[in-house]
């Protein structure tokens, strides 16, 4: 059967990847094309367009780029009509997928969403459209099935795909150790106009902390040139590229942005700080439409605040330094972390999502 999958960002480029190897179990003979990243080409599939040209984040850089987006959603629907697979699977990337997904079902293709978009927390009309719009409906939260019961939409929890890139991660042979001294990691994002906000914040805590090497983990969408231009001055700070799980494997403590690398971090055992700050325009209309109490993954699903987070005018140098201090030396804080972390783990599944998600697409297509 023939598969076409569009991921627009690293995480879905990471998740799709191990989609594509259960779907290649269950369809030895699956031809899938993709919109997504190196991962996903490593795993078998062709790559029409990598996320790196896909990452626009915020409303005002959204408008900016607006010409670029609508060309890409030409060329999408182009290339998909004239591939013509057997169905549609959608990861996460919810501004160009839900559009896809619209003009998908009226070619009347089969369209199977991966990893929900984040409807509970703002923009939940949209839950009308997904419901006219795709068939299947795999969700990775343990609230969303319920979320979706109260708008009439049966979906399925897989579990979240992030237990088995973890697991598969503390089971792979231990790298050298970075650094002989004890470890903080700093995770900004993979988008410049998230880090430009908040490395420079982040970096500032390497001269409080001589005795720790800081180490960042630097996304392969940002160029060597961009992130030294921030971390010259600093002695004590160095950068690795696609090492972003061996780092977390070594990390004492983490100053990590918000999305995907919040959960990442907890599932690894880091305590960590969560670090938020967009553009003042785009900050005022998300705090407006933003329905949740948290922005960090680990506190919506736990529903308490377990790692502090740090958003907009509260990420300062003056109050990192105070949030980082308390998860580094207070063993209290430090304990009721880590337990709050094993929680997460019983809450998240048993590490077989992906298996889960392709037999459910292969069960639809068959």
């Amino acid at each position: 059967m023939k598969y076409y999958l569009i991921a627009g960002e690293a995480s879905g480029d990471l998740h799709g990847s191990n989609l594509v190897k259960q779907l290649r179990q269950q369809d030895p003979q699956a031809e899938i094309r993709c919109w997504g990243g190196d991962l996903m080409e490593q795993a078998g599939a062709t790559v029409v367009k990598h996320y790196k040209e896909l990452a626009f984040m915020g409303f005002v850089e959204v408008v900016m780029n607006l010409r670029t987006i609508f060309k890409n959603l030409d060329f999408c629907k182009k290339d998909i009509e004239a591939w013509k697979p057997d169905v549609l699977v959608l990861i996460d990337y919810p501004g160009f997928n839900l559009r896809i997904a619209e003009w998908a079902k009226q070619q009347g293709l089969k369209v199977v969403y991966y990893i929900s978009p984040q409807v509970w927390a703002w923009k939940e009309g949209r839950v009308k459209k997904i419901r006219e719009t795709v068939d299947k409906m795999l969700v990775i939260l343990p609230f969303e099935k319920d979320f979706y019961k109260k708008w009439n939409f049966e979906v399925e929890y897989v579990g979240h795909p992030l237990i088995e890139a973890v697991k598969a991660a503390k089971e792979a042979p231990a790298l050298p150790p970075f650094s002989t001294k004890p470890i903080i990691a700093l995770l900004p994002g993979s988008r410049k106009q998230e880090v430009e906000k908040k490395l420079p914040v982040m970096l500032s805590m390497a001269r409080y902390f001589p005795e720790y090497q800081f180490i960042m983990a630097q996304a392969p969408s940002l160029d060597d040139s961009f992130i030294k231009g921030f971390t010259g001055a600093y002695p004590n700070v160095s950068v690795v590229k696609g090492q972003t799980y061996a780092l977390l494997l070594q990390a004492t403590a983490a100053l990590v942005t918000s999305g995907t690398a919040t959960l990442e971090t907890a599932l690894f055992g880091v305590p960590e700080v969560v670090c938020y700050k967009g553009s003042p325009v785009s900050y005022f209309f998300a705090k407006r439409l933003i329905k949740v109490k948290y922005i960090s993954l680990v506190n919506l699903i736990m529903d308490k605040p377990v790692v502090k987070e740090l958003i907009q005018d509260e990420l300062t140098e003056e109050n990192l330094l105070k949030e980082l201090t308390l998860i580094l030396k207070d063993t209290a804080r430090h304990e009721q972390m880590k337990a709050d972390y094993a929680m997460l783990w019983t809450l998240l599944g048993d590490g077989t999502a992906s298996r889960k998600a392709a037999e459910a697409i292969v069960a639809m297509v068959k």
